[in-house]
């Protein structure tokens, strides 16, 4: 007999400059094909997202991070850093996907069963209610420092990286951790940038 849990079609979306900002608060990394391996391994994978901003012009270590995701399975979606200036004259680069994700799961409402999203932004509260109103199971993964009440309460389910790290961590890779200290609310977007210079390939093994 089938079990119905493996016969679920799983969308797996991925706020990577929200996943960054975890992995500097954890002070581990993540290795992209684990987390593809692990959360396909809940049912049959639809799809990967994989969102996150670049800046102008890439350069070749951030296009190899980019070349391996797409490699590994994963479909990327990216948006250009926009700099801006504040009344401090502080320059600032920031790229917004929420548009995106949000595009992509309603569009491909249809492809999946469950829809396990990696961020912990309460700006997708209303989006994920939507999903579970059209039948759809909803899972959310990251941290409880980095989640807003709204979102996780809207989940049908909530993932602890920290419970699932032995699944999904990159081994001898570290981050500078940030050691729980206060961080803005913008963490997760702050500087997409670092996000590719750090956790960019470094052999041919990766890819």
């Amino acid at each position: 007999m089938n079990d119905p849990e493996r016969t679920n079609r799983i969308g797996l979306f991925i706020d990577g400059a929200n996943v960054y900002a975890a992995a500097k608060r954890l002070g581990w990394n993540f290795d992209h094909r684990k987390i593809l391996e692990h959360f396909a391994d809940l049912g049959r994978l639809y799809n990967a997202f994989y969102y996150t901003a670049v800046p102008t012009p890439v350069d070749d270590k951030q296009k190899r991070f980019i070349d391996a995701l797409t490699y590994m399975g994963y479909t990327v979606r990216t948006r250009t850093l926009r700099e801006n200036t504040d009344e401090h004259g502080d320059t600032h680069r920031r790229a917004n996907l929420d548009i995106e994700i949000v595009t992509d799961l309603l569009t491909t409402v249809n492809l999946y069963d469950v829809a396990v999203l990696l961020t912990g932004d309460g700006d997708f509260e209303r989006p994920v209610e939507a999903l579970r109103a059209r039948g759809k199971r909803v899972i959310v993964a990251s941290i409880p420092e980095m989640t807003s009440y709204e979102l996780r309460n809207a989940a049908d389910e909530y993932i602890d990286f920290k419970d699932i790290r032995a699944a999904v961590e990159r081994p001898g890779y570290r981050l500078p951790s940030e050691g729980g200290g206060n961080a803005s609310r913008d963490a997760g977007r702050s500087d997409p940038r670092s996000f590719y210079v750090s956790s960019a390939l470094d052999t041919e093994d990766d890819r």
